[in-house]
């Protein structure tokens, strides 16, 4: 009989053979009996859009039955073309119905890429049953925007205790940014333009409210992450989700402020800042959280660097490459050198002999 990897425990969740509690405390029990380890392997992020092509062949349909649906009620991204009653109960029904395919498709066949199908589908749906409420009420367009967006927040999060489907948190932290910056723009503000929500020397409060609510994302995504250091729940998946989302809040508004400062000096800043993620991404050991902001700070360098973007970018890949290279080497060097911090023992282990057994 050989022996389990992390694949067959991550496996035997999602087919419900064990409940994620077993499963964590079933690689703690294992990694404790082996004394050390020896080679790092088996850590990578658990990253998983679909397990073949029949889910695949299920989202095309579930697509293709959603567009019906939204042809033959008259429903489109902004409510419904057949008033706000009728929009209301459409969008109810058709909740009701996502909810009834996500039961069979989610809890029952354990699914993923239909699984994060039906999240997107439950959102728009909410985001029209939020837009006919807004119609009801005679909302003015900004106002009917907040009112969709906050409702969608609110019913994707039930959604996601209802089923735990990850991706859902992305879609809530979506949802969450959207009903800020429509509080804001209720409030009297309103970006010029898209570089008014990164940069922090611009006016309104659009640039604070990015990056503090970053911030909070990356300390929920924490929060997930430190309950399944070991990375074999759906727990660690959405963390990875919400670093996702949270990573760009972050680093494209640090980044954006550099490089609109100019000259050696904002140049000299912003490599420090993007070594210091890199050095807290390899800390966390969340990839996910570096190059979901380095791609922006790509983007950002295309965009607004000019002359010098081919040579940021070229260094940025080298950087990546190198890091992808070596992580877990250049981790477990890293957490050996920094000293014991809160928090540090419910990071994912980088050498099992610096952990006390519970045994």
């Amino acid at each position: 009989m050989t022996g389990l990897t992390r694949d067959d425990i991550r496996a035997a969740v999602t087919a419900g053979v064990m409940t994620e509690a077993q499963a964590a405390a079933l690689v703690v029990l294992s990694e404790h009996r082996s004394g050390v380890r020896k080679h790092i392997d088996g850590l990578d992020e658990p990253f998983e859009l679909f397990k073949g092509f029949n889910e695949i062949f299920i989202v095309v349909g579930l697509t293709i039955l959603y567009l019906g649906y939204a042809g033959v009620t008259g429903m489109t991204l902004l409510g419904t073309t057949q008033g706000y009653i009728l929009g209301i109960v459409y969008a109810v029904v058709g909740m009701g119905a996502v909810i009834g395919l996500a039961r069979y498709f989610t809890l029952k066949r354990r699914m993923v890429a239909p699984s994060i199908a039906l999240s997107v589908m439950s959102g728009l749906l909410a985001g029209q049953f939020g837009f006919a409420f807004a119609a009801m009420l005679d909302m003015n367009t900004p106002g009917a925007l907040t009112t969709a967006a906050a409702i969608v927040a609110v019913l994707l999060s039930v959604y996601y205790l209802m089923f735990r489907v990850p991706f859902t948190v992305a879609l809530i932290a979506l949802a969450v940014f959207a009903t800020a910056f429509g509080l804001a723009t209720l409030g009297g503000s309103f970006p010029d333009s898209l570089r008014d929500i990164f940069l922090l020397s611009a006016g309104g409060p659009f640039a604070v409210l990015t990056i503090v609510l970053g911030l909070i994302g990356l300390i929920i995504a924490l929060g997930f992450d430190m309950s399944d250091p070991h990375r074999v729940t759906r727990r660690a998946a959405s963390g990875f989700w919400l670093h996702v989302i949270a990573a760009p809040a972050i680093v494209n508004t640090v980044a954006l402020t550099l490089f609109d400062a100019g000259g050696i000096g904002g140049q000299l800043l912003l490599a420090g800042f993007l070594a210091l993620m890199a050095l807290f991404a390899v800390v966390i050991d969340r990839r996910s959280f570096l190059v979901a902001g380095v791609g922006y700070v790509v983007a950002l360098a295309i965009t607004v660097a000019e002359g010098q973007a081919f040579f940021i970018i070229l260094i940025l890949g080298a950087g990546l490459v190198l890091l992808g290279a070596q992580w877990e080497a250049l981790r477990r060097g890293v957490m050996r050198a920094l000293p014991r911090f809160p928090g540090k023992d419910r990071l994912p282990p980088y050498d099992l002999m610096t952990r006390e057994s519970p045994l």
